[in-house]
């Protein structure tokens, strides 16, 4: 097995531990019994649990971000949606890893996972900007769409931690959310001009 194999190995092991465990309350023992290697070996490819932390939260975002990347055909409001969906989708694949990565006061936060967090807000912007054919947002445009990003992480870190929403109905709802908030910049913003671009397909009667 190759290095990078090996090292990949280690990431998928304390990831299955995380989707029921919290990254703090997963040991080296952890880790090596559940991919069945010596305490020796997971010290070649890594310096502490810390690291390996790290390392696999990192993994937790490349799938975020992998995800946004390939999102579905459609109009911009299906594909924003979609996008919700996708979030949803790796968040509850690595439920605890994803509670720790984003939870304020988490006990692995540092400056390097809240950077980590940043890159996912910031590709969800990106995907709205470049849908809406927007390159250069006004800042009340910027601060919304980083503020929606907030509540969806807000929204899926409840329906995580405690099951009183409905995963059917999250995506919709959550880009109800983001052209409410459009619509009140608009109000106060002459520049910002997008809502029709998400406007959602009108139901049949």
């Amino acid at each position: 097995m190759t290095r990078a194999a090996r090292r990949d190995d280690l990431i998928a092991a304390a990831l299955e531990l995380f989707s029921t465990r919290a990254p703090e309350d997963v040991s080296v023992e952890d880790v090596t019994a559940r991919a069945d290697v010596s305490r020796a070996l997971f010290y070649r490819y890594f310096a502490s649990v810390r690291e390996l932390q790290v390392a696999a939260l990192r993994s937790v975002v490349n799938g975020l971000l992998a995800r946004l990347a390939a999102r579905a055909e459609g109009t911009p409001y299906d594909r924003l949606r979609a996008a919700v969906r996708a979030l949803a989708e790796v968040a509850a694949e690595h439920r605890a890893g994803y509670v720790a990565l984003v939870r304020s006061g988490s006990a692995i936060a540092t400056s390097e996972t809240n950077a980590i967090v940043d890159e996912v807000r910031e590709a969800a912007v990106g995907v709205i900007l470049a849908d809406a054919g927007i390159t250069d947002p006004s800042p009340m445009l910027l601060t919304t769409l980083r503020c929606w990003t907030v509540v969806v992480e807000g929204a899926l870190l409840t329906w995580l931690r405690e099951d009183g929403l409905e995963q059917g109905k999250l995506d919709a709802w959550l880009v109800d959310q983001l052209l409410a908030m459009i619509g009140a910049t608009e109000r106060h913003d002459p520049d910002t001009v997008i809502s029709s671009v998400f406007h959602p397909p009108r139901r049949r009667t």
